[in-house]
């Protein structure tokens, strides 16, 4: 009858209740075991991880500092030869200015000659057919004078 009387309204004895209780425990602290070790496995590799990047920040630190110290050795290295470069650069842009104007001029004066060729060439062709008419007209006023001078010689010694 204690049989009978531990049977509960589901059909369940009261000891398999038990054992189900006790499995069910059991679970529950295997589940939280297994959630600490997680826990305990993902906080030492954060640790982990933070070590590493304090690590590589304490390096990046110390290569920031060296390369700032090359950077000053530099400045200090190329600060006369920028002087010397800046004083030629100018000099260069004086002497370009001065090429430029010079050029200019040049271009002037060579249009300049260029007409004062052609003007010259001109003249001395016009000079040359004036000449060339003067020395006709000579010719001619020559030849028109030797008539006359016959035509007179002619008259004043009619027998020769």
């Amino acid at each position: 009858m204690n049989s009978l009387a531990s049977i509960g309204s589901s059909g369940r004895s009261s000891t398999d209740d038990n054992n189900i209780n006790d499995d069910h425990d059991e679970v529950s602290k295997l589940a939280i075991a297994s959630f600490k070790a997680r826990e305990e496995e993902i906080e030492r590799k954060k640790m982990e991880m933070r070590v590493k990047v304090e690590s590589q920040l304490t390096r990046a630190e110390e290569e920031t500092r060296r390369l700032a110290q090359i950077w000053e050795e530099l400045e200090v290295l190329t600060d006369p030869l920028r002087k010397e470069v800046a004083t030629v650069r100018k000099r260069i842009d004086m002497a370009n200015r001065d090429l430029k104007s010079l050029g200019q001029t040049c271009q002037k004066k060579e249009k300049e000659y260029k007409e004062a060729m052609e003007a010259f060439h001109e003249k001395n062709n016009e000079k040359a057919q004036l000449t060339t008419t003067l020395k006709e007209l000579v010719n001619e006023s020559e030849k028109f004078r030797m008539r006359k001078l016959e035509e007179l010689s002619k008259i004043v010694n009619p027998n020769t």
